[in-house]
């Protein structure tokens, strides 16, 4: 997986959490572990939040926290809230005038729409908890 993508920052910081799910992590401690800008974190983090996977406390004592218990967290919950798709479609917009690429279009999409569909299936599989470093 790219090491700068939203899902592996966020797979990698709900990995951490997953092995102290009650200590709250600054997104400037999330943004050195990973080596990325703080901005970026919240971004990426506050998707989860809007998601129901993280909590937020603003101030000193503040920072992310899980909002479940990890082992109730899929891949697959992450990989949605993200809305970040592994899977290259083509536009869904894009209205071929040719027949045999217009057909071609329309049975390439419905394959990829399969693929995903399996892809999110098999990271509903597996939680944060169980495939956190030990």
């Amino acid at each position: 997986m790219k090491r700068n993508s939203r899902l592996s920052l966020a797979l990698h910081t709900l990995g951490h959490m997953a092995g102290d799910p009650n200590r709250k992590r600054t997104s400037a401690d999330i943004a050195e572990h990973s080596g990325t800008n703080p901005v970026v974190v919240r971004r990426v983090l506050g998707r989860l939040r809007d998601a129901g996977l993280l909590t937020s406390e603003k101030g000193h004592a503040g920072g992310w926290s899980l909002a479940r218990e990890p082992d109730s967290i899929t891949l697959a919950d992450v990989y949605l809230a993200l809305d970040e798709s592994l899977i290259a479609s083509g536009r869904e917009d894009h209205a071929p005038k040719c027949s045999v690429e217009h057909a071609l279009h329309r049975r390439v999409s419905s394959i990829m729409k399969e693929i995903e569909q399996s892809l999110v299936d098999r990271l509903g599989e597996t939680t944060i908890f169980e495939v956190r470093g030990k």
